[in-house]
């Protein structure tokens, strides 16, 4: 037995009567599998995103992430960003267990873009800040500088994340990208709010 499998049958020993529960160490260990399994991520950028693509991209399969590169392929200051970040954006909303990572100047075109397409919740990281006010309708106070990718997760379920390139460090997108892929969606009221979003 791997150790999802150990791990499903430990819960479940501690949740359910001995008897019966082959049904649901099935269903523990495949919510186990989906909740560990590292998502296939597809990632593009323009030219002032490129390096950092190229940065993150090999940072990501080090992590053991499957990796798709949209492009650019090499570095053309003239690009157009649509031309980078659709086919990212298509891609996620194709294959709603992925997740999508695209890259600009500021982040903010790229996520215009991106949310043109249907199924598609980007959300821009641009600067470490800790929230001013509660972070959520809990009252929690927040002390964390990349509370906003949390919450873009688990509020919003953002499926892509569109970086700032001019505006943070390298190990700042890592730390912001590794976040935002551990962090699960919350559902609840959020998931009633986002079915809204195209008509649900």
């Amino acid at each position: 037995m791997n150790f999802l499998g150990r791990l499903a049958s430990a819960l479940a020993e501690k949740t359910a009567p001995r008897t019966g529960t082959t049904e649901l160490l099935e269903k523990m260990e495949e919510s186990l599998k989906k909740t560990f399994q590292k998502k296939k991520i597809y990632i593009g950028a323009d030219h002032a995103g490129f390096e950092l693509k190229e940065a993150l991209k090999e940072f990501l399969k080090a992590e053991g992430y499957e990796v798709e590169d949209k492009g650019a392929f090499f570095y053309d200051p003239d690009d157009d960003y649509p031309d980078l970040i659709f086919p990212v954006a298509e891609a996620v909303a194709g294959d709603p267990e992925s997740r999508g990572i695209v890259i600009g100047g500021s982040g903010q075109a790229e996520a215009i873009v991106a949310n043109r397409v249907r199924g598609v919740r980007a959300a821009v990281f641009y600067a470490t800040r800790t929230p001013l006010q509660a972070a959520d309708i809990s009252g929690r106070q927040s002390t964390d500088p990349f509370e906003i990718i949390r919450l873009s997760r688990e509020h919003d379920d953002a499926n892509v994340l569109s970086l700032a390139a001019r505006f943070i460090s390298e190990e700042e997108a890592k730390k912001a990208v590794l976040l935002w892929l551990e962090t699960p969606f919350s559902g609840g009221r959020h998931e009633r709010r986002l079915k809204r979003i195209d008509g649900g």
